[in-house]
């Protein structure tokens, strides 16, 4: 079996059994995707939605998560951060994180995320933090993409089916 087919999870439409791409999203990139709305961020939260691209989360990326939505700087009464948070768990599965990645981030804040990314063995990490971009040639080697959300469509090649 390939590496790529190896990591791919079958996701059931209709009667066809079809591979979905597994991805992590950092912080930065769901808030682009679910706070911001931000017009480069749209097609991947469609993709996500729809389910073209399966998402992974863990204990330590839904904590960053519930931390970051509940800094004031975001404007986000309680509500709508929990909605936000379920809408998220329900979204993305739950991983298990049993390991520490190879691959060190400079941030280690930002760790857990390519820690979860190996841990599911994720085709990317789709980010826009700097830090973890500046892992994207060593990621490599172990078979993992780390792109901003504009780049996810054409690494993950779901621009074309997009509604």
């Amino acid at each position: 079996m390939s590496p790529i087919a190896a990591r791919t999870r079958p996701f059931r439409r209709s009667r066809n059994l079809v591979s979905v791409a597994r991805v992590v999203l950092d912080t930065n990139a769901f808030l682009d995707c679910w706070v911001f709305d931000d017009p480069s961020a749209r097609g991947l939260r469609a993709a996500l939605e729809s389910g073209r691209i399966g998402v992974v989360r863990s204990a330590a990326t839904d904590a960053e998560l519930a931390d970051v939505l509940a800094r004031p700087r975001f404007g986000l009464d309680a509500t709508t951060s929990r909605a936000l948070i379920e809408r998220w768990q329900q979204l993305a599965k739950w991983i298990d994180v049993d390991l520490i990645a190879p691959i060190r981030c400079a941030d280690p804040a930002d760790q857990a995320f390519l820690d979860l990314a190996l841990a599911a063995q994720a085709q990317a990490l789709i980010t826009k933090d700097k830090a973890l971009l500046a892992t994207a040639t060593h990621a490599r080697l172990h078979g993992l993409s780390v792109v901003t959300p504009h780049a996810a469509a054409s690494v993950l090649l779901f621009e074309d089916r997009m509604a």
